[in-house]
């Protein structure tokens, strides 16, 4: 099963990514984590975005398809698009990687959220520094103020792009550049809604009803 996850930056689609990856061993394509691990590798496709990366210009959606493409054949299980596709060109393409490989697309899966709850969702989150754990200002404090829950350490750490300027702007962007490329799945019947503002274990039953149907 191939699936789609959309929503703005925050709307949760990594965590119900990772979930699925671990309920139903489908494998999550995001084309942010796959362009930094190719150039780190130094793959053919890696090194070609390393060096459009390192002129200052946008990496091409040919660059991009071919790492989904490359993924995609290791992807047996399934897979989840994060991040890709951005646009209505792209998504023409990942009907192409999909049909050359026998393959359609199931579902296109929109997580719903308030904008404004959203901005207030990320700008307050932060991690442990050692072990990754999740936590938030508001909503998931560390049980004794300054130490991790998980692992003790005191150091914590933000994501620098974690700001309220920086998230509105992202939100602008999938406004104007991803969301456009709904109806082009809604002619086909493929858009399913799931309110993303839900708890984390809700968002997860309800991906699920859809993709048990």
């Amino acid at each position: 099963m191939d699936i789609i996850l959309l929503g703005p930056p925050g709307a949760g689609k990594g965590t119900q990514a990772a979930r699925l990856q671990s309920s139903r061993g489908m494998v999550q394509l995001s084309t942010g984590d796959m362009l930094r691990e190719a150039v780190a590798k130094g793959t053919p496709v890696g090194l070609k975005a390393k060096a459009v990366m390192e002129a200052g210009e946008l990496v091409s959606d040919a660059i991009v398809s071919a790492l989904i493409g490359e993924r995609l054949d290791s992807a047996g299980g399934g897979a989840i698009f994060d991040g890709f596709p951005r646009t209505q060109h792209q998504a023409e393409a990942l009907e192409m990687l999909l049909a050359d490989r026998d393959r359609t697309l199931d579902h296109v899966i929109e997580l719903m959220v308030d904008e404004e709850a959203l901005v207030e969702r990320i700008i307050g989150r932060f991690s442990c520094a050692k072990c990754g754990a999740n936590y938030h200002d508001r909503f998931h404090k560390p049980k004794i103020e300054g130490i991790c829950d998980v692992c003790g350490a005191h150091e914590f750490k933000r994501r620098p792009d974690d700001n309220e300027a920086t998230v509105r702007t992202r939100m602008a962007e999938y406004r104007a550049k991803t969301a456009p490329i709904l109806p082009f799945y809604e002619d086909k019947g493929l858009v399913r809604r799931v309110d993303g503002m839900a708890g984390v274990d809700e968002v997860a039953a309800a991906i699920d009803a859809i993709l048990d149907k």
